[in-house]
């Protein structure tokens, strides 16, 4: 079933029927499961050609570490240090390790082959953790703020969730927020024409939270089911770019009289630890619902999804391995972990 269906129901008018009549039962749709499954395992194989520079240096020399070995402290030693280079960070790679040490030491694991699926497991549930997918809708409009620095895939982002919804029959608006990078409306209006939504923009220089304002009004004037807000990367300095957002913010949740439905970082995968930092910054100035991750195809460093995880304390719902819209999925601990390490994922 479609996300809309699933989330609103049917947006069709239910016709009339008398109480004689019986009203015909929907039957399955073969066709759609199919295409469904389809295009499942198709996203799960750019996963998995995604993840092949984080398997070269990361999976790869775990198992290098871990094969024909006993389990000792010098191996705990080698494998904290491949977790701190695959941009694990050092909180969550000294977690793991531990964790590991005290199942070894629990579970009598003696040869170091045996531990590689231990850690798979302490792996997924410290994603499981904070998993959680994109919030479910229980009125609209269905508001997404979206918040990262410049060049994180924002904008990218953004037109590829409207695509996604847009596929769902929702009617989706969205809003030029990112009034102060040059070329960041014309490129949002690209996208709006590219996959056939309204952009809601003022001129460049404009107030961000003015933009936000006339958008949930439109939103709601116009009986938009979702509404996505760009907002800028950067200001003159730190301090300024929280206060835009938070005022944002502030105007968003009093226009719509509730707190927006999901407000997302977009993190390129690229950038590393420089991530977790930008993660803790946005953290001050709005109450982030969760990560969109860019670019993991493009990094040779995927820990990174651990450490943002793990080390702020929000789920990564979304994740990127290519350029084509349908390329921005939900993310999933087990999918992830299986085109990782080759593992099951239905485990």
């Amino acid at each position: 079933m479609s996300f809309w269906k699933r989330m609103f129901g049917s947006k069709e008018q239910t016709p009339e029927v008398s109480p004689e009549e019986t009203p015909p039962v929907e039957k399955e749709q073969p066709e759609e499961t199919q295409v469904l499954k389809e295009k499942e395992q198709g996203f799960f194989q750019k996963l998995v050609s995604g993840l092949e520079k984080t398997k070269a240096s990361f999976v790869h020399q775990v198992e290098r570490i871990m094969t024909g070995r006993k389990v000792d402290e010098e191996l705990f030693e080698e494998l904290e240090e491949i977790l701190i280079q695959a941009d694990c960070g050092v909180h969550t790679s000294l977690f793991l390790v531990d964790q590991l040490r005290e199942r070894a030491r629990m579970e009598k694991i003696t040869e170091a082959e045996d531990l590689q699926a231990v850690l798979v497991e302490e792996i997924v549930d410290l994603l499981q953790k904070n998993a959680s997918p994109l919030k479910t809708p229980t009125e609209t409009p269905y508001v997404i703020m979206v918040v990262g620095v410049n060049g994180a895939g924002k904008t990218t982002t953004i037109g590829k969730l409207a695509y996604r919804f847009k596929q769902e029959n929702a009617k989706v608006l969205l809003a030029a927020g990112d009034t102060f990078r040059a070329g960041a409306i014309e490129q949002l209006q690209v996208w709006g024409n590219r996959v056939g939504v309204e952009v809601i923009a003022h001129q460049e220089g404009a107030d961000p939270a003015a933009v936000a304002y006339d958008a949930v009004n439109a939103a709601k004037a116009r009986g938009s089911d979702v509404l996505i807000l760009d907002t800028a990367g950067r200001l003159q300095t730190k301090v300024n770019l929280m206060s835009e957002l938070a005022k944002v913010h502030r105007v968003v949740t009093r226009e719509l009289g509730r707190e927006l439905d999901e407000i997302l970082l977009v993190v390129d995968a690229t950038t590393g630890q420089n991530a977790l930092s930008q993660g803790k910054i946005f953290k001050e100035a709005v109450p982030l619902t969760g990560i969109a991750l860019t670019k993991l195809d493009g990094t040779a460093k995927g820990g990174i999804v651990l450490a943002l995880a793990n080390e702020l304390d929000l789920a990564v719902k979304l994740v990127g391995v290519g350029e084509q819209y349908e390329d921005l999925q939900d993310f999933e601990p087990n999918t992830f972990a299986a085109a990782l390490f080759g593992t099951n994922k239905n485990a």
